[in-house]
């Protein structure tokens, strides 16, 4: 069986968790005995636009873009189109996994069916950009009070420079794009029924959380006495809730401050907002000085389980919805309880007083009591810990991939239970 894998980015450039999961997927189908073949954009200027290139074995580099997001089309027209039908010619692959629609535009899923009428187009949805203009996190502006439904007077009021029939015809041609796709997957049940009630009929989509490594071995309770150590993991941006972490931890009495430790691992601080920059530092500033903060920086994804291995809870205080965040699956692996927001898919992948501890998102001081309660209550790491799930390994997610085709496709193909 030939299957193509297409990613908006490799993940030897770019390290966000669609770019790993699609290359996760291409490695898996590989080991199950698929010729599978890995696509992903690239934003190189030293490479003609829509131009495809070999990058390593079996692996390319699109030149690609998005030209107008409102309506998530591609930037570089016919180039783009003509380039990418002569690869699909090349290739003539049976199966065709597009792990995200964002800076490729909406319009590959109609030129695959164009090209290949009879291969089969699985998506997958890593988030809610289709559904919503900004930014796809359902966020309203101005204010950024969480968004629960799409409407498009709603869409409207948000973005006045748009009437609420340009959001009408938006919605409906993205959806007409993804009429071409055969199925789609969710990596949450939360995503997935955000995009039912935009339209996606529920027998198109199935939710197949994202593979991960295997299981490490549980970690060592926490030593007696020690400070309990916190860790932050991933992008710093508003959207993220550091300042909401920091904040909460100067909201601890002084005692409780001097019995922890929080690790902020994380990047791309200074590529945001001055006014973020500025507050991230008022908050951090008092507390590295109370020596009850480090600030550990970047990291790349082989490093993340020797980090997360030095702290006995992570902290996930994302103020929007998220999806299915990589990190928590990480934390499992670890055998981590979770510290999260209430919310969307941080809620759906913790459960509550089950394997990790949730606080009102955006609230600080529902976080800080939640500390103290880690601090302080006896046995509750190790309860938590114990029962944290263990994520589907990569063979377990490629296997569920596979299932989505018609039988004929995958005949041949090692299908592990």
């Amino acid at each position: 069986m030939r299957a193509l894998v297409i990613a908006h980015a490799h993940p030897a450039f770019s390290v966000g968790g669609a770019e790993i999961a699609a290359y996760d997927l291409f490695r898996a189908l590989r080991d199950r005995g698929v010729s599978a073949t890995f696509l992903a954009r690239t934003d190189s200027a030293a490479r003609a636009p829509g131009s495809i290139s070999l990058f390593r074995a079996d692996e390319y580099l699109w030149r690609q873009g998005i030209g107008d997001w409102f309506r998530l089309t591609a930037e570089f027209g016919h180039a783009v189109i003509d380039e990418f039908r002569q690869f699909l010619r090349l290739h003539r692959p049976e199966a065709v996994f597009v792990q995200h629609y964002v800076h490729l535009g909406v319009e590959i899923f109609r030129e695959i069916k164009r090209t290949l009428p009879d291969c089969h187009v699985v998506a997958t949805l890593h988030e809610y950009l289709a559904i919503c203009h900004r930014n796809g996190q359902f966020v309203c502006n101005g204010s950024k009070k969480l968004c629960h439904e799409e409407h498009v007077d709603r869409c409207a009021t948000c973005f006045p420079e748009h009437s609420p029939g340009d959001f009408w015809l938006r919605r409906h041609f993205i959806q007409s794009h993804f009429d071409h796709v055969d199925h789609f997957v969710s990596p949450s049940r939360f995503l997935m029924q955000r995009y039912i009630a935009w339209g996606i009929a529920p027998d198109r989509i199935t939710m197949i959380e994202n593979g991960q490594a295997h299981s490490a071995a549980p970690p060592p309770p926490p030593t007696p006495g020690a400070k309990v150590r916190f860790g932050y993991f991933g992008q710093i941006t508003e959207y993220k809730g550091l300042d909401i972490l920091l904040a909460a931890v100067g909201q601890l009495p002084a005692k409780l401050r001097a019995k922890l430790m929080v690790e902020v691992n994380g990047a791309n601080l200074e590529q945001q907002g001055q006014w973020y920059q500025d507050l991230i530092e008022q908050l951090r500033r008092p507390l590295i000085e109370q020596g009850c903060l480090r600030w550990a920086g970047s990291y790349d994804p082989p490093d993340v389980g020797r980090r997360m291995r030095k702290v006995d809870w992570v902290v996930v205080p994302s103020i929007w919805w998220e999806n299915s965040p990589m990190v928590i699956q990480e934390a499992f692996v670890h055998r981590r309880p979770v510290i999260c927001s209430n919310i969307g898919g941080m809620a759906e992948k913790v459960r509550d007083g089950i394997d990790g501890l949730h606080f009102e998102v955006r609230n600080p001081l529902d976080l800080a009591d939640v500390m103290a309660r880690a601090i302080t209550e006896r046995d509750l790491h190790a309860r938590l810990s114990a029962q944290a799930p263990e994520p589907p390994g990569y063979a377990q997610c490629a296997a569920a991939y596979l299932a989505l085709l018609p039988a004929g496709q995958r005949a041949g193909v090692d299908l592990p239970a």
